[in-house]
């Protein structure tokens, strides 16, 4: 349930709605600054309250309405049916994530190999336009004999690509007990798919104040999804980007998964947060990463992770869908004048709703 406030509200006044809101209805409330009203928002067992007797609390209560979705902080109309943005402090300044803002790429390898190549690819994806450098040091994997990354050594290494380039660090987290050390070298923390639906993870990651990439889990629904979203969300961090990766259909002979690009436009319908689209993961051939990317774009997305390698054929991981550093450095370009297109490029102004 959330409560609209009017405009020019007093901030006294909305410290004392939401004051009565926790003693008298035993409601947490959640207050959510927009351009043009304040939303409270209700959290707690609401199912039996009439809105109208919370609307009795204040005159400067412009009208209450329940959020029918299960997911409440994660949905649209708990941000005033706008977007939200998630901004992630980095070496080179501030990146934003959003739907009013410039798309954001990721770039990177798969699982980080070595010193000298990741700071290698750091420096290419950087000369690129990228703005983050993603890479694996814990890897879960299919099969327990694959390579599974090299662990805390790796994230020692994207410490120093970090320093050498300025670019922001994506990478995963698989247990509890690692956050506090991958929160120490990344600026955003990502949930992989296989972990979407691991709550206990889900809870902690949301508990510390990086911002956290949630990939789609390979059989998870929109709602899946979002609730786990929910499950971040409501443990107190509130920097949350969805992330598109693929999912698990009948036809596996030609792709890796099923991309699945129309989940844009019914999250940008269902929810405020940020998403982005990881077409290396959701076809699995470096081959088709090109066109699903300018897709990607076309549909809507705020950012890209795209795989790339200096040597593709010599990738301990995922080999097959990363893209080569001069081809990462085509598709930009080409990226870059779609952006410009469809006004998503660097220069871009938020639009004020």
């Amino acid at each position: 349930m959330i409560l609209v406030i009017k405009k020019g509200t007093p901030e006294e006044e909305i410290r004392r709605i939401s004051h009565e809101l926790q003693e008298s209805w035993n409601i947490k409330p959640e207050t959510v600054v927009g351009r043009h009203h304040v939303i409270i928002g209700a959290i707690g067992d609401t199912a039996t309250l009439d809105p109208m007797r919370l609307q009795e609390i204040s005159p400067w209560i412009e009208r209450v309405l329940r959020v029918e979705k299960p997911f409440k902080r994660a949905s649209r109309e708990y941000y005033h049916g706008q977007a939200s943005e998630v901004i992630v402090l980095t070496p080179n300044g501030a990146v934003s994530f959003g739907e009013h803002h410039p798309v954001v790429t990721i770039a990177g390898p798969c699982a980080v190999e070595n010193e000298e190549m990741i700071v290698r690819t750091a420096q290419r994806v950087k000369a690129a336009g990228a703005k983050f450098l993603r890479g694996g040091a814990y890897k879960p994997r299919t099969s327990p004999y694959a390579f599974q990354g090299h662990g805390e050594s790796a994230l020692e290494m994207l410490w120093q690509a970090r320093q050498a380039t300025g670019l922001g660090i994506v990478t995963e987290v698989m247990d509890t007990s690692d956050i506090e050390r991958v929160a120490e070298v990344a600026d955003i923390v990502q949930i992989g798919a296989r972990n979407m639906q691991n709550f206990t993870l889900l809870k902690k990651v949301g508990t510390q104040s990086k911002p956290v990439l949630l990939k789609r889990g390979l059989a998870a629904t929109i709602d899946d999804w979002l609730m786990a979203a929910e499950y971040i969300l409501a443990s107190g961090n509130p920097n949350v980007i969805l992330c598109e990766r693929g999912i698990r259909t009948f036809d596996r002979q030609y792709t890796r998964n099923t991309l699945d690009l129309s989940a844009i436009p019914v999250l940008r319908s269902l929810t405020h947060l940020p998403i982005a689209i990881d077409p290396s993961h959701g076809t699995g051939i470096s081959a088709f990463v090109p066109t699903m990317s300018k897709a990607a774009i076309v549909a809507g997305t705020d950012a890209l992770v795209i795989e790339v390698h200096p040597t593709p054929a010599q990738a301990l991981s995922d080999g097959p869908q990363s893209l080569t550093l001069e081809q990462f450095d085509y598709l930009s370009r080409e990226m870059e004048i779609i952006s410009q297109a469809i006004n998503r490029h660097e220069q871009l102004v938020p639009v004020l709703i």
